[in-house]
């Protein structure tokens, strides 16, 4: 029942093992192995591929993650200098305006004394040509039936006295 030429199970069989028969005569199954071997060996070197590549992607995310902090960390040394520097600088403005204001004050003071003793000086000289006047006013009003010559002996008498 095996072997029967009339049964169509037989040809098929007969058929299959000549199919496979002619697969390995040709070597089918060798070069199937190797196309699989190629694949696996471009797989497995895709693999190796995505492998490095995430771990230079790791090393990279890693480097600017570094590269942030530091940034980050130079920045607020910068604005920390930054601060020192205008706070040194709003106390230098504030000290040198303090000495400005100071020296315009005692400028302000000696043109202010200067002046007062300018005016007290020309109130002087005022009061002493007032004086002059005054006196020679009366003078004039005591003298006024003496000669000349008699206030000149008169003085020359006075000085001569002074001087011995």
């Amino acid at each position: 029942m095996f072997f029967n030429p009339a049964d169509p199970v037989f040809w098929v069989m007969i058929a299959f093992f000549a199919f496979v028969g002619l697969l390995v005569y040709y070597r089918v199954p060798g070069m199937v192995t190797k196309a699989l071997d190629a694949r696996a060996d471009a797989i497995r070197k895709e693999l190796d591929e995505a492998r490095r590549l995430r771990d230079e992607a790791q090393a990279l995310l890693a480097d600017y993650k570094r590269k942030s902090l530091e940034a980050e960390n130079e920045t607020k040394a910068i604005l920390e200098q930054a601060r020192r520097e205008g706070e040194a600088l709003a106390a230098e403005t504030r000290k040198n305006l303090s000495e400005s204001v100071e020296r315009r004050t005692r400028m302000a003071e000696e043109k202010i004394a200067r002046a007062e003793a300018q005016a007290l000086s020309e109130v002087r000289a005022s009061a002493v040509e007032s004086a002059i006047a005054a006196a020679e006013k009366i003078l004039k009003s005591r003298t006024a039936g003496a000669t000349a010559d008699a206030l000149i002996d008169s003085s020359i008498r006075d000085l001569g006295g002074k001087l011995n």
